[in-house]
């Protein structure tokens, strides 16, 4: 299934606009340094702000440059039921490999209306769904329980999980098995996830360290544990810097430094503060990336 290193895309902007061609350069960059899977309109990707044709759009620029090299997997959640099937609709459409399906936020809806609401997706598409189970953001969290209701849904194939419990993960292989794929939201404890029963990363910080990030996954799954733990621990300053605020403020700046996107966002967040620019520049200085 999925696994390893996988990049929460960010969406360039210039003046306010999707930037098509930094972006789609960012797709073949992350191809070219080893990334296992690409993430387009996730939360990283400023999914809440873009418009349903931004959206759409962007979903089919990442397909043109990756498809048929590495499995794009289109974020295509919503609060609204009826809306996520539309985005889901349209991922399976421009050829996507798999849909990431966020928690519904602010409605905080109950176990019940959690289940019905994957429930309703899963029977609009054809397309493998990985749940992205992210309570900091959403409010609800969706319970082992549920997830063991929602597996034996055919299409139901995994989770983002950006709980935060690293005991989670352990819970749910022994509910689930191994062939339930379990994907970390968080890159700080990335190789602890994998500990527990996870199979890779989506991650913030690939956008800017993609190949330290695939060589520290590849290292785990070969069994190369001293390998992984000295790129874990090289990387760490990043992944510390990459959250000093609110995401994806620091990685855009980040990733401006490198050439690769401008450092906009739309608001209601703003971009990175001297502060906090400080700590990226600091942390991409100490592990080699300026």
């Amino acid at each position: 299934m999925f696994k390893g290193s996988i990049t929460a895309l960010i969406t360039p902007f210039h003046n306010g606009n999707v930037n098509e061609k930094a972006y789609q350069d960012l797709v073949a960059w992350q191809i070219a340094e080893g990334t296992h899977a690409v993430v387009p309109c996730g939360t990283t990707g400023e999914s809440p702000t873009l418009s349903h044709a931004e959206h759409q759009r962007v979903v089919e620029l990442c397909i043109e440059v990756a498809k048929g090299k590495i499995p794009v997997i289109a974020g295509a959640g919503s609060n609204s039921t009826v809306e996520a099937v539309a985005l889901a609709r349209h991922a399976q459409q421009a050829g996507a490999d798999a849909v990431l399906v966020v928690a519904p936020y602010y409605n905080k809806p109950s176990q019940e209306g959690l289940f019905r609401h994957y429930e309703a997706i899963a029977k609009a598409v054809d397309l493998p769904i990985i749940v992205y189970n992210i309570p900091g953001r959403s409010v609800v969290d969706i319970s082992v329980d549920t997830f063991v209701r929602l597996a034996a849904l055919p299409n139901i194939v995994g989770v983002k999980d950006a709980t935060g419990d690293l005991v989670r993960p352990l819970r749910t292989r022994i509910a689930l098995g191994a062939g339930f794929c379990q994907l970390s939201g968080d890159d700080a404890t990335a190789t602890a996830f994998n500990a527990q029963g996870g199979v890779g990363c989506i991650s913030v910080a690939s956008n800017v360290a993609p190949k330290l990030c695939a060589q520290m996954q590849n290292s785990w799954a070969a069994g190369d544990l001293v390998t992984c733990f000295a790129l874990r621990d090289r990387l760490m300053p990043l992944f510390d810097a990459l959250f000093c605020e609110t995401s994806p403020a620091p990685v855009k700046y980040a990733a401006s430094l490198l050439g690769k996107s401008s450092p906009e966002v739309r608001l209601p967040l703003v971009e990175a503060s001297p502060a906090a620019r400080l700590k990226v520049e600091a942390a991409m200085k100490a592990i080699g990336l300026i």
